[in-house]
């Protein structure tokens, strides 16, 4: 019977279930008979099973699916999946040590197993907040530019020179044919300190011609 690409594979998935549910069930004696070897009551040891399965789930999961958390998140999940695995791993071949008497349990070891549960947390916590941050910045990253209109200047640097020039016209008529000056192009166009400055220097740069043609418009 050929198979269609794509389709699953059942026989497959049968073994695949069969085997996770062996692997689960033996890591979890493994790891409880450790907890109760390194000093934890009897109804609390299968906590210590729970929390690094459970954690290490989470990392898978946040690693593998590719849509959970950003890349540093996924990253850092990476590698807590593989330290949550070879926790388990060691923490099993430690307990089947001791179990055949090739090894005792020392006060490290005790340290050691106690310890899991808060080092675990932490790292959950981290795991949840980088998955957050890093999630808002890749979206960020990603996200279509809004298009935005420049800013209107408020007076073309024509606008302003014409209107220097009338105020310059008017303020000679005024004065004698004497021309205006920094100060009374700021007062008179209300404009900053440079932009007047730059405006009288055009103007006195003029020919004369135009300024008398100013003069008698």
């Amino acid at each position: 019977m050929v198979r269609e690409p794509g389709s699953r594979d059942w026989w497959v998935m049968a073994g695949m279930t069969t085997a996770a549910i062996s692997a689960a069930l033996a890591s979890f004696a493994g790891l409880r008979g450790l907890a109760v070897v390194a000093g934890w009551p009897d109804r609390l040891a299968w906590l210590l099973p729970i929390t690094i399965d459970a954690y290490a789930m989470t990392s898978a999961r946040v690693w593998l699916a590719g849509t959970v958390g950003g890349i540093r998140a996924r990253n850092f999940a990476r590698a807590n999946a593989i330290g949550a695995i070879a926790t388990s791993i060691v923490g099993n071949a430690g307990f089947h040590l001791i179990a055949a008497g090739l090894i005792t349990i020392s006060w490290p070891a005790v340290v050691l197993v106690g310890a899991v549960p808060a080092a675990v947390l932490g790292l959950t916590a981290h795991l949840h907040a980088l998955q957050t941050i890093t999630a808002a910045e890749d979206r960020s990253a990603t996200r279509t530019p809004v298009r935005t209109r420049p800013l209107k200047r408020r007076r073309s640097d024509d606008a302003l020179l014409t209107a220097a020039r009338e105020a310059d016209a008017r303020h000679r008529a005024a004065n004698n044919g004497r021309p205006i000056s920094r100060d009374g192009l700021r007062s008179a166009l209300r404009i900053a300190g440079p932009k007047a400055t730059e405006l009288r220097r055009r103007l006195a740069a003029e020919p004369t011609d135009r300024k008398e043609a100013s003069n008698h418009s």
